[in-house]
């Protein structure tokens, strides 16, 4: 008898669990995904759960499109282009499969150099206790800081570091993302001015224009504004056409103008043309591309890894003014074994059969030892 109780509650433990296909993670497309997206976050890949993408580079294309079947990557574009990578990455098959699925941005622990991928390495982790702080201290002007995320490791929920949030939230940075900050190095080197030609039929009466333009045609369809530094000899122009304000604590990429050392900072979108307007003939224009937005020292961005929890990962964060690099990585799904609810409903029927024979056995056995 104590032989069957034991196959019983045994069986059911070391039944194997059958793992699925793939589950999905609906974060994504309900409440925190549109939210998160609005707000200026990216969407980029971090391939399938458990799966090796030095061995099935199936997973970069599937998780492409795993992604796109429920969100745009970013507010400026809906193809995903930033994928993370396990270290030591040097598989020549990854980096061809990653360049046929249109991604161009790869990281954060990638220890390489590449023409054709562009690498964002690893600053810091936000982990609590685990936070270098020296490098959120020190980042050279112009500097993206990557810094690594992650809500869970094994089952083991880890939290962020709350001073290191607090550091860099009060910090004259610009809060970004992966491929915010890469098209937006090239929007910038693509705007350029022209001074208008007057004519009878366009003459301004005492005034002269300079158009500027921002002519950056990205190759993955991201319409990121860039941003340039503005000088010029004389007076300010007296009206800016078409360009709305910036603040000097504006920190999320958005258009607009702000004067600022002698000259003026302005963010264009791809397509977009302002005017200047100045007194008399136009002065001479000297237009420098910058790498930060609206004149902030650095850059930074909390690149979320492994990402198969929306909620869990961003759970954190939802009133924070940074922004994310999230790395979505599709969860696989369990399913248990077919023969696991058979094996309980017959755990269920069997065990008061056999706790009854075993209690009638103890009354039998008393009774002979009475008797």
């Amino acid at each position: 008898m104590g032989v069957i109780l034991l196959v019983i509650f045994l069986i059911p433990t070391l039944a194997p669990i059958a793992t699925a296909e793939w589950d999905e993670d609906n974060w994504l497309w309900n409440i925190i995904g549109p939210e998160r997206l609005a707000l200026g976050d990216e969407f980029g890949c971090h391939g399938y759960e458990g799966v090796d993408i030095n061995i099935e580079q199936w997973i970069i294309e599937a998780c492409r499109d795993y992604l796109m079947g429920f969100t745009n990557a970013s507010r400026w574009g809906s193809i995903p282009i930033s994928f993370g990578l396990p270290y030591g990455t040097e598989n020549e098959a990854v980096f061809s499969t990653l360049i046929e699925n249109n991604f161009s941005i790869i990281g954060d622990l990638a220890e390489l150099e590449r023409k054709d991928l562009h690498v964002f390495s690893r600053t810091t982790t936000l982990e609590k206790n685990q936070v270098e702080m020296e490098f959120l201290t020190n980042a050279t002007k112009d500097e993206l800081l990557s810094v690594y995320w992650i809500a869970k490791w094994h089952d083991v929920k880890i939290r962020e570091d709350k001073e290191a949030i607090a550091l860099l939230v009060s910090q004259d940075v610009w809060y970004t993302t992966w491929g915010e900050w890469y098209n937006h190095k090239y929007s910038g080197e693509n705007i350029y001015s022209y001074i208008e030609e007057l004519t009878d039929e366009n003459t301004t009466d005492g005034y002269s224009r300079i158009h500027i333009t921002n002519n950056y045609s990205s190759t993955n369809g991201w319409q990121v504004p860039g941003t340039v530094f503005i000088e010029w000899n004389g007076a300010d122009p007296f009206s800016w056409l078409d360009s709305g304000n910036l603040e000097a604590d504006d920190k999320i990429l958005k258009n607009g103008y702000r004067y600022a050392d002698g000259g003026a900072y302005l963010t264009l979108s791809p397509g977009q043309e302002i005017i200047l307007e100045f007194i008399d003939p136009a002065p001479q224009l000297s237009i420098t591309p910058q790498l930060t937005f609206n004149g902030l020292h650095h850059s930074v961005t909390i690149v979320g890894h492994h990402v198969t929890d929306l909620h869990q990962w961003s759970s954190d964060f939802y009133d924070s003014q940074l922004r994310f690099t999230w790395l979505i990585e599709r969860p696989a799904a369990l399913k248990m074994n077919w023969i696991l609810p058979i094996i309980a409903v017959s755990v269920l029927i069997a065990t008061p059969v056999i706790i009854k024979k075993l209690v009638q056995r103890d009354q039998d056995s008393q009774n002979i030892n009475q008797s």
